[in-house]
């Protein structure tokens, strides 16, 4: 036979496209050409065909050669397609039987001397291989992102020769066992390492039960940052399907996860927007795809790029950034849960009349003018943390533990998809009329906030979802007048 089939996987974004790789082999000129728009990774992968045929006891073709990628309008990138290519190369030059890698589909980068080397992607390739009920054999270094699939066939292989074994009936491999996906929901950090800022815990908990985004403003020291680093901590765990979409994410990203924990991302403040959203000339996914299910903390705030900030407007409120580019456009999910902290001002310490800044009114309204109106908008929670008083930091009575605080956000979580089927972050303007009701005492107190706080409706609505958690915190089915002042003086110092 001069012709085979093989199937394999692309990667476009967070999908996984099939790829099929046909070889044929004709008589001429010894040559290797290989069609259907290869980049430079898959056009240097005959070399490494080559030699790892040669050093696995095979023989490569003294003839012409043709290999087509298809379909032949996607572009083909990265080393995966290498042991694809050399099997098609070794049935269709009779070295292997005929028809015997139907049903598989194979990854995998070729070292030199056959042995397989892993690649990225794996959990996003194995995922659609699974929908395509096709079995997936790739590099040992991959099996254990793989097998994390319950009920897919999945086989590993560390050197070509075995792969070959396998099909020529001398060594057959064994499917591997579904790896045990235990979720690791031990954080490093605990929120029983705060020491009092008794208001800001509270923001925090209602930001955690409600998937509300919180801003907290205050001097250096005062533990902005060390309450933001809890946050996941006290976030209810990911269930299987959700662990999977994340571990698929940082899959394609080639990024290190631990699998179980929500995504914690903290960008510098020198990260351009590219960096956050994601993008490039093969879009991939950026700091907010990486937070997705997770959550996303941006320190020093005013201190990044005021059109850095301005890419997060549309995200925050769609809950997945489109890239578009001249060739393609891809969507990444960007369910995030944001958090920011900031100083009063670029000095600090403009914060009650403290003596230690010196920092003109100009420049303080300079400082925080950095952030535009519509994303501070779009921030649910605003909160001051004060300096802690020395006393205060000698406390040895434990602070409440992130176990115990999460009980708490995990009721009032279950409350609300029993309820409505979302969080309360999520409630669309006709969700909140039906299940954010307000008696008439309610109704007056919001309607001369809005006035003194000139709340635009946006905030209106996002003032009723927060009110809303807290009721649920509360176990009230109603919102009363003390969830709504408590709502509202959260939104207070954003006025």
């Amino acid at each position: 036979m001069s012709f085979a089939k093989i199937y394999t996987r692309g990667l476009l974004g967070l999908h996984a496209p099939q790829i099929e790789v046909e070889v044929h082999i004709s008589s001429g000129l010894p040559s290797l050409t290989i069609v259907g728009l290869p980049e430079a990774a898959v056009r240097e992968s005959k070399d490494r065909v080559r030699s790892a045929i040669i050093n696995s006891g095979f023989l490569f073709p003294t003839k012409r050669l043709t290999i087509n990628l298809a379909p032949a309008d996607l572009p083909k990138d990265g080393s995966r397609l290498d042991l694809p290519i050399a099997l098609g190369i070794l049935i269709a030059s009779g070295q292997l039987p005929e028809n015997c890698t139907d049903g598989f589909e194979f990854i995998g980068e070729l070292a030199l001397d056959g042995h397989l080397r892993p690649v990225s992607g794996t959990l996003t390739i194995a995922m659609a291989c699974q929908q395509a009920q096709h079995r997936l054999l790739l590099p040992t270094a991959n099996l254990d992102e793989a097998s994390q699939l319950p009920e897919f066939e999945v086989y590993a292989a560390n050197h070509l020769q075995e792969v070959c074994a396998h099909f020529l009936g001398s060594s057959p491999l064994k499917a591997a066992p579904q790896k045990s996906t235990a979720a690791s929901s031990r954080y490093p950090f605990d929120l029983a390492d705060v020491k009092g800022q008794l208001r800001p815990r509270r923001a925090l908990e209602i930001a955690a039960a409600g998937g509300h985004s919180l801003l907290f403003k205050g001097p250096p020291g005062t533990g902005k940052t060390l309450l933001a680093s809890r946050l996941p901590s006290i976030l209810p765990p990911l269930n299987a399907q959700e662990n999977l979409e994340v571990a698929s994410i940082y899959s394609v990203a080639n990024a290190q996860h631990t699998f179980g924990q929500r995504p914690f991302r903290a960008p510098h403040h020198t990260a351009s927007a590219i960096a956050l959203v994601g993008g490039g000339s093969q879009p991939k996914p950026g700091e907010i795809t990486l937070a997705h299910l997770g959550v996303l903390f941006l320190d020093e705030l005013p201190e990044f790029d005021r059109k850095v900030l301005e890419v997060l407007r549309q995200p925050l409120e769609s809950k997945e950034i489109v890239i578009s580019r001249a060739a393609r456009q891809m969507t990444f999910p960007a369910n995030f849960q944001f958090i920011a902290a900031m100083n009063p001002c670029p000095c600090g310490y403009a914060f009650n009349q403290d003596s230690r800044c010196q920092c003109s009114p100009e420049s303080i309204q300079r400082y925080q003018n950095r952030i535009s109106g519509p994303l501070l908008d779009r921030i649910d929670l605003h909160i001051d943390v004060p300096p802690l008083q020395a006393q205060e930091l000698q406390e040895r009575t434990p602070s409440e533990n992130s176990e115990t605080v999460r009980q708490r956000v995990m009721k009032a979580y279950q409350q609300q998809i029993q309820r409505q089927q979302c969080l309360n972050q999520a409630l669309s303007p006709t969700l909140l009329e039906q299940y954010a009701c307000l008696d008439d005492s309610s109704s007056k107190i919001i309607e001369m906030a809005q006035q003194r706080l000139n709340l635009s409706a946006r905030a209106y609505h996002r003032v009723l979802r927060v009110a809303r958690t807290i009721a649920d915190l509360a176990e009230s089915e109603i919102i009363s007048s003390s969830h709504l002042t408590e709502a509202l003086s959260y939104r207070g110092n954003s006025a």
